[in-house]
């Protein structure tokens, strides 16, 4: 009984169910009905999905940032073309027929024993299905270790049978080939190799290989093909569901989804083969056509939108260049008045200090002589800005007197030097080296009266 929350399967469920655990060789029937649920119960989505995890694509109910590729294989606007073979005439046809019958059913029972790996079967109207032994033992071929190496081993038994002499093989998994198909917009036509139905040699031989076909096939469209033999190769026939062989299917980009357009089974011509893939390529051209056109708009918007991000990016260098600049000349312009500050500062401070040097001197000046004193010296001054200052001094006081004096004054520069005028010499009046101690006014040669010029050397 199905559990109070399941509802209960209908016949047609319970058939899909059996069939889907058959094809995908899953043990549990609760996954397997919670697959086909999730797809709807669309039994070939939901064995191309499963067939796509096996190879290492994300499912598509937990899908990547990107959503992995898949084939439409449900539409039903599918165009098939399918070419049977003769049915027996007359009762020498009939019994013909009826008399290889077992001898088929050995041949082909005893092949699916001894091959490994088997080969697929399908109902068709002159063959006995290969599945027999599925009752004894899982099919092996469900499991894709290798998808590139079943191709390429394909290919190289191709070419061993046939030659080289047929269209390029497309060296890469079918998932890769629908990428690529995807990717450069083309066509992208599918070839099952049924190794031992018996039309696969002489449609090998007498249609696919020929100069006509090539010549078509590589000029038009990308070329899969693998041997259903093979994982991979029977991976692709469970997710197509090819009824007989030969098997060709067109693949292409319609509303945005990998799908088949078309389906070629049976033995066909050459001739009648290049057709067929016409029409369908000219019955669905138009989706390309509109599939470049929207790529080409969106290239040339994106172009469009990286120009403006460029010119935005180029507009916002320059802002930031200009903001820099700006930022830099207040920088500029800021430390220089901060420097200016600084020296206006310094020079208050220097001619506060000055100016208190000054006082301190003046208030430590002896007090002038009176001019009865036989010892006093009248000395009249002539200061650089041509004024006139005029004190009295005592021959005993030191010539750093008249100095400090001069210094005291504020006309006075703030260095310089006092020299006599004939003969001009420089009085020490500050200490060296040499002489530590300044002479006295006699001492300098002075007479009671003289007068004195005081030099600037500021400058200097």
């Amino acid at each position: 009984m199905a559990a109070p929350d399941e509802q209960e399967l209908s016949q047609e469920q319970t058939e899909k169910l059996l069939q889907f655990q058959d094809l995908t060789g899953i043990d549990s029937m609760d996954q397997c009905r919670r697959t086909l649920e999730q797809h709807n119960w669309n039994i070939e989505a939901a064995v191309q999905d499963r067939l796509n995890e096996q190879e290492g694509v994300p499912s598509v109910f937990n899908p990547p940032p990107s959503r992995p590729l898949q084939v439409n294989t449900a539409d039903n606007r599918v165009y098939s073309y399918i070419v049977s073979r003769p049915q027996p005439r007359g009762l020498l046809g009939w019994g013909y027929y009826l008399i290889m019958l077992p001898f088929r059913f050995t041949y082909y029972t005893l092949l699916d024993i001894f091959r490994w790996p088997w080969e697929r079967r399908r109902w068709s109207r002159w063959e006995l299905p290969g599945f027999a032994l599925r009752f004894i033992r899982p099919e092996p071929r469900g499991r894709v270790t290798d998808p590139v190496g079943d191709v390429v081993s394909f290919i190289h038994s191709f070419e061993e049978k046939y030659g080289r002499s047929h269209p390029v093989f497309y060296q890469g998994t079918y998932s890769q080939a629908l990428n690529d198909a995807k990717r450069e917009l083309r066509f992208l036509l599918v070839y099952l190799h049924g190794d031992d139905h018996q039309d696969t040699d002489v449609f090998c031989r007498n249609t696919l290989c020929t100069e006509e076909v090539l010549n078509f096939v590589n000029t038009r469209m990308l070329f899969w093909a693998c041997s259903t033999s093979r994982p991979e190769g029977y991976r692709v026939s469970q997710a197509l569901r090819e009824n007989t062989y030969p098997f060709l299917a067109m693949i292409t980009l319609k509303d945005r989804k990998m799908t088949v357009v078309g389906r070629l089974e049976g033995v066909i011509q050459a001739e009648d083969l290049i057709n067929q893939l016409t029409f369908i390529m000219e019955a669905n051209q138009t989706y390309l056509v509109s599939e470049r056109m929207e790529r080409e708009e969106r290239n040339q918007t994106q172009a469009l939108r990286l120009q403006q991000d460029e010119a935005y990016l180029a507009s916002l260098r320059a802002d930031q260049e200009k903001d820099r600049k700006k930022k830099e000349e207040e920088e500029q312009k800021r430390r220089q008045e901060e420097v200016a500050r600084q020296i206006v500062l310094a020079e208050e401070r220097r001619q506060q200090t000055l100016q208190e040097e000054k006082e301190r001197r003046s208030e430590s000046l002896p007090p002038e002589p009176s001019p009865d004193n036989p010892d006093s010296v009248k000395i009249v001054f002539k200061l650089p800005n041509d004024s006139r200052v005029e004190r009295r001094f005592l021959f005993t006081q030191s010539l750093t007197v008249i100095h400090d004096f001069l210094f005291s004054l504020k006309e006075t520069p703030e260095k310089f030097q006092i020299v006599t005028n004939f003969p001009r010499r420089v009085l020490p009046c500050l200490p060296t080296e040499e002489r530590p101690i300044p002479p006295t006014l006699k001492e300098a040669g002075l007479s009671r009266s003289e007068v004195l010029f005081v030099q600037d050397l500021t400058d200097d």
